[in-house]
């Protein structure tokens, strides 16, 4: 009886004690993403300008001019 209840009693104090145990991480560094959209904006601008060209031929024929 005494074995038994010396080692309920150690199985106790080392269950009680493992929870004073301390573990440290680090902090987590969150940094800023930035992305250039340069070459859409090229594509686009390059877009725009062969089909406002485009637009601007078809609005003079749409007012009666004729080619």
């Amino acid at each position: 009886m005494n074995r038994r209840r010396f080692l309920s009693t150690v199985t106790l104090g080392s269950l009680l004690l493992g929870g004073c145990l301390n573990v440290k991480t680090e902090p987590i560094e969150v940094k800023p993403i930035h992305i250039t959209v340069d070459v859409n904006v090229k594509v686009e601008k390059a877009l725009d300008d062969f089909f406002g060209d485009l637009d601007r031929k078809s609005a003079t024929l749409a007012h009666g001019e004729t080619k």
